[in-house]
């Protein structure tokens, strides 16, 4: 059980330098495509790969988890990614960056209320919390000043609030006992079916020959086959595994992998806040996994 754990939080971690590293493909094709364009092609591209490595079909679900399927696809593909991108074009990238770590936190508290008694938060993942929010700002607002955009800035929060619950939900479908591939995909399909009336409303073009250039499609099957089909299913083990809060609080090294990435790929320079973040947002993660969990709280495969 100790091994499957460590696996666990490997498989949390892997989804998570992945994930970390996405703006950089993500900003070359934004010369050509929309954002919903890009959301688009890469969850197609991940429902294909999940398909051809597991073709068969998911047997046996019945109408109450077949509705929670599509509750996951709606929150977790659709709105959540839809949400994110909308409100990058109403607020700073910085401000966006920083409610979206929010997410674990508020995991935890919808993860207590649902379940009540038997979900106990400790002090110290609250002080983790904290420090890693910290960390997260000085990442975010080294180099630019904190400006407030209402609009942008609730849809952000909105955001957050949409993967909190998504992450409740995957831990809800793991204990359906079905594949994690079969469900990642069933996921997928709703999350694509409910994106594609929204395409209508952002001009999507299909444009495939877009993809004839070289660069444009290396990344885009980077975002499908790594950032989606494999990293939608390492990140569902995990929770599987782990846990909806113990999972999530790896959120908060998204902007410590971006901050490393830039410096390594993109030979950006890293400034002191950055730094100073980075070190903060990881002893926060440290501080907010170190007891989650412990004495009785994997009865319910949730955490405390």
């Amino acid at each position: 059980m100790k091994n499957k754990k460590s696996i666990g939080h490997l498989a949390a971690l892997l989804t998570i330098i992945i994930w970390g590293t996405t703006f950089i493909s993500t900003k070359v094709l934004l010369v050509d495509f929309k954002p919903v364009e890009i959301l688009f092609f890469r969850f197609i591209m991940g429902y294909a790969a999940l398909l051809m490595i597991c073709p068969r079909r998911l047997k046996g679900v019945e109408r109450k988890q077949e509705v929670t399927f599509m509750a996951a696809g709606l929150c977790g593909i659709c709105l959540y990614y839809l949400l994110e991108n909308i409100a990058l074009t109403y607020t700073m990238a910085s401000n966006v960056g920083v409610i979206i770590s929010v997410a674990p936190f508020l995991t935890a508290i919808l993860t207590h209320l649902s379940m009540k008694s038997e979900e106990k938060l400790r002090l110290n993942f609250f002080i983790g919390f904290a420090v890693a929010m910290a960390g997260i700002i000085f990442i975010s607002f080294s180099g630019s000043k904190l400006e407030l955009n209402p609009k942008g800035d609730i849809l952000a929060v909105i955001a957050a609030f949409v993967w909190a619950y998504y992450s409740i939900l995957t831990k809800k479908i793991s204990s359906y006992g079905y594949s994690i591939i079969l469900t990642t995909r069933r996921t997928f399909f709703y999350g694509i079916l409910f994106m594609i009336p929204t395409l209508f409303f952002f001009d999507f073009h299909m444009e495939l020959s877009r993809f004839t250039n070289i660069t444009y499609l290396l990344n885009i099957l980077y975002l499908g086959l790594g950032a989606s089909a494999l990293c939608f299913v390492t990140w569902n083990f995990a929770v599987k595994v782990l846990g909806a809060v113990k999972t999530s609080v790896y959120i908060y090294m998204v902007p410590v992998i971006t901050v490393v990435t830039s410096v390594v790929i993109l030979h950006e320079q890293i400034t002191v806040l950055s730094g100073v973040g980075a070190f903060l947002t990881l002893i926060g993660l440290f501080l907010s996994e170190s007891k989650i969990g412990k004495k009785g709280g994997d009865r319910n495969g949730f955490t405390k």
